[in-house]
């Protein structure tokens, strides 16, 4: 790396500190290392550095599992959806990735002076039908008004809260050698479809953002006891989720060139604008490691829903190369997967 490059980024915050690759986690653990209290109990605390974190309740066998984001989207309405309807189904998926209901959440909304109430009902309203689609409870909130020029029109903020058994464990640091990949459907649509209808790119294409809460996915699967990870790969993509599941997890994950489900428009845009369809971001996608012995099973079941009827089994977990992912190409070829810096695309989520 470039000494001057690097002597900055660990001088000042950059905008890639913020994209979901390597410099996100660098920051992260850079804000949260003074903290001293780091989990409750035996639950999944701080130190997982996963999707959510859980407080376990001991009377009742279970846990309050919670998660908190923020939502920065540029443009705040795009192919798809918008701001509003992104940051409801982002903080439930969050929840469903480790294997819980989603019961509630909380919000705080930042708007810049001048904003219109036309586009406000818009996001809220979109919010909150997400939000009574999915029987969630909006419970508390906030809202702040910044002086023009303070703020990039409007970003939200959410916490949510949902509850699952304390015998399930769906971790990234949990998945198992021998265990097959599921990837819910096809990679790379939302953050394809915003930079291609970002004005200064303006490419034409009708492809949208995959954006949809994952429930009927988790719902359609027999048993979760049988799943040792999920997550929705969003900042950072494919690339940055499995890489993250390796190194967490001490194994490496082989994945099969030909059997990665890519729509031919994301392709045609990754190959103009020299980006790898694996870094991009995803907001209605699942990854999924099952246990072998049942991968077969919980495809199909996938692959029965309407959301998951592209899925695909798209590698599987070894023992060798740890914290590693690779890849045969289609031409017999083994390349290295590398966890990306950034999600290339600024400001997807």
């Amino acid at each position: 790396m470039n000494e001057k490059k690097k002597d900055t980024e660990d001088k000042i915050v950059l905008l890639s500190h913020g994209a979901g690759g390597a410099l996100q986690e660098k920051l992260i653990r850079f804000i949260t290392k003074s903290a001293k209290l780091r989990k409750i109990g035996n639950g999944i605390g701080l130190d997982a550095y996963d999707d959510g974190a859980t407080i376990p309740l001991t009377e009742k066998d279970s846990e309050i599992v919670i998660t908190s984001d923020g939502h920065t989207i540029d443009p705040i309405f795009f192919p798809g959806g918008n701001l509003g309807e992104l940051a409801a189904t982002g903080t439930i998926n969050d929840l469903l990735m480790m294997g819980a209901k989603p019961i509630a959440i909380s919000s705080t909304i930042f708007i810049e002076e001048g904003f219109s109430f036309d586009q406000l009902e818009k996001i809220t309203t979109s919010f909150h039908e997400t939000l009574k689609d999915n029987n969630v409870a909006l419970l508390c909130g906030d809202t702040k008004v910044l002086p023009k020029g303070n703020l990039d029109k409007i970003i939200m903020s959410t916490t949510g809260i949902g509850l699952k058994k304390d015998t399930l464990k769906i971790l990234d640091s949990n998945i198992k050698i021998g265990d097959k990949i599921i990837i819910t459907g096809y990679i790379g649509d939302h953050g394809s479809s915003l930079i291609a209808n970002r004005k200064e790119i303006n490419i034409d294409t009708t492809l949208l953002s995959d954006l949809h809460v994952l429930s009927p996915i988790i719902k359609s699967i027999p048993n979760l006891q049988d799943i040792n990870a999920m997550k929705d790969p969003t900042r950072g993509g494919v690339s940055a989720a499995l890489n993250n599941w390796a190194q967490k997890s001490n194994v490496s994950i082989f994945l099969y060139e030909e059997k990665l489900p890519i729509r031919k428009e994301v392709k045609a845009i990754c190959e103009i604008l020299g980006l790898n369809p694996l870094d991009i971001s995803n907001e209605g996608k699942a990854l999924i490691s099952v246990d072998r012995d049942h991968a077969d099973q919980v495809l199909n079941a996938i692959r029965s829903t309407e959301l998951g009827q592209f899925a695909e089994i798209i590698g599987e977990v070894r023992e060798e190369n740890q914290g590693k992912v690779l890849m045969k190409t289609k031409f017999g070829g083994t390349r290295f997967i590398n966890m990306p810096m950034g999600e290339p695309i600024p400001r997807v989520c």
